[in-house]
This record gives structure tokens, C-alpha cells and sequence, in this order.
């Protein structure tokens, strides 16, 4: 008797756990398949070396192209969002010419074989005379940014552009540099759009594209040596060489 009460229980509970079981509805056996799938789908993706769009974001400001204090600023339609990769990856040798896409190309290059303008070595540091030096003044730049920003740096540059203009003999290096931090690749790739951002500025106002070459130094000719703000932010610039024939 007590055999055959045990063997009752052990059915019924037998039978409740299948009703239990069966409560789970098609909309949860359909949302566990989706789940299924989408995490199949995750780790297909990634075995083909796709994650995402994920980045490393040192600061806020990285999420906004516009400028939160209201300052006006210079945003090319060609730039690209800026970002700080998480190693360096290459070994360069202090300057760099990054071809980065831009309004118009020159027509020749700064010292090639047949060219009639020399090499960057022919250019020189407008700071050393008095009337270049007030019309050259560096353009500065925000901390991992390429955007020219501010009614400070928008004078200059028209100032550059009206000289520019009205001295036909002129030509133009804009030099990109970048302070100290971050891998030294990446610092050559920003300080060309730094530069490259100054030459469509200037070609915009009128400036003629044979006329202005670009180069990047990256953080390798920082104007000042110390380690804190200020002085990265003075070696964040755009700085100029010119050559009159």
C-alpha cells in the first residue's frame, strides 16, 4: 500500500512539472530564437573582424562637432570625427605628408625633379620679419581636434588669405603640429587635417591651390618642452613657411 502511494505522488509530480512546462508561450520560444540568433550572429561577426563602431573617448567634447561655448568655427566637409587609437602602430621619422583628401591638389610638388618651386628647406619663418610676422601667426587648435575655432583664428586666417591674394609671389607651407600626447602616428594623421583644414580655408577665400603645400611634423617640433596645459596647448597649431620668388 504505501509502495503504490509513492508511486501515485511520484506521477502526479510528474504530471505538474510537464503542465509548468508547457505554459511557456510561442511568443517566448520566438523571442529565445531571436535571441539565439542575434548572439549567433555576434559571434560570426566577429570571427570575420567586425566589432562595431567602438572607440576609445578621452573627453565629452569628442561626442559634439560644434563648438559648446558659442565660438565660431571652421567644420570641412571632408573632416572626419577625430579619435585616440589605443596603440601606437607605426614608427615614423618626425615628418610626414599624409595625403589627406582636400578641396584641390596642387599642380606640382615643392622640390620634385621639373618642379619651379623648391623644396620646404627654401621656405622660410615669416616670425623673422616684422611685417610677415603679423600677418603669419600660428592658428591654434582644441586638444585632439582639427577644427578651426574661434573669431581669433578666423582673423588670422583672412589675414593670410588677403596677403596671400594681393602677393601673387608668394607660396605657402602650413605645417600641422599636435602636443605631446598620444601615439605618434596618430599625431602625424591629425596634424595633416590640421594643416590640410587651414589650406581649404584659405583656397575658399580666394587663395590659388598652387600656392599653399601642406606637411605634418605631428608632436616631433613642439614650440614648448614643459608638461602641463599651456603648453600643449601652444604646441597644438598650424604654424606657416613662406617662399616669395
Amino acid at each position: 500500500m504505501m509502495h503504490l502511494r509513492l508511486s501515485h505522488l511520484a506521477l502526479l509530480l510528474m504530471a505538474g512539472l510537464s503542465v509548468v512546462g508547457c505554459q511557456r508561450s510561442s511568443y517566448d520560444v520566438w523571442e529565445d530564437t531571436k535571441t539565439c540568433k542575434r548572439q549567433c550572429g555576434r559571434g560570426f561577426r566577429s570571427l570575420g573582424g567586425k566589432h562595431g563602431d567602438s572607440r576609445a573617448v578621452y573627453d565629452k567634447s569628442e561626442f559634439y562637432a560644434d563648438d559648446d561655448f558659442g565660438q565660431p568655427q571652421y567644420v570641412s566637409q571632408q573632416q572626419e570625427p577625430d579619435f585616440v587609437p589605443l596603440a601606437d602602430t607605426h614608427q615614423g621619422d618626425g615628418m610626414g605628408m599624409t595625403p589627406i583628401a582636400s578641396t584641390q591638389q596642387p599642380r606640382e610638388t615643392p622640390g620634385d625633379p621639373g618642379s619651379s618651386i623648391p623644396g620646404i628647406e627654401a621656405f622660410k619663418d615669416p616670425s623673422t620679419q616684422p611685417a610677415l610676422a603679423a600677418v603669419f601667426k600660428n592658428i591654434q587648435f582644441d586638444y585632439n581636434s582639427s577644427l578651426v575655432k574661434g573669431q581669433d583664428n578666423l582673423d588670422r586666417v583672412h589675414a593670410i588669405a588677403e596677403y596671400m591674394k594681393s602677393h601673387g609671389n608668394t607660396y605657402l607651407f602650413v605645417e600641422g603640429h599636435c602636443d605631446e600626447r598620444g601615439p605618434e602616428a596618430y599625431n602625424m594623421a591629425l596634424g595633416s587635417r590640421r594643416a590640410n583644414t587651414v589650406r581649404d580655408m584659405l583656397m575658399e577665400q580666394g587663395v590659388h591651390p598652387d600656392h599653399v603645400f601642406t606637411v605634418s611634423y605631428g608632436k616631433e617640433r613642439a614650440l614648448v618642452f614643459d608638461h602641463h596645459e599651456e603648453a600643449w596647448a601652444q604646441n597644438r597649431r598650424a604654424e606657416f613657411k613662406i617662399y616669395q620668388r
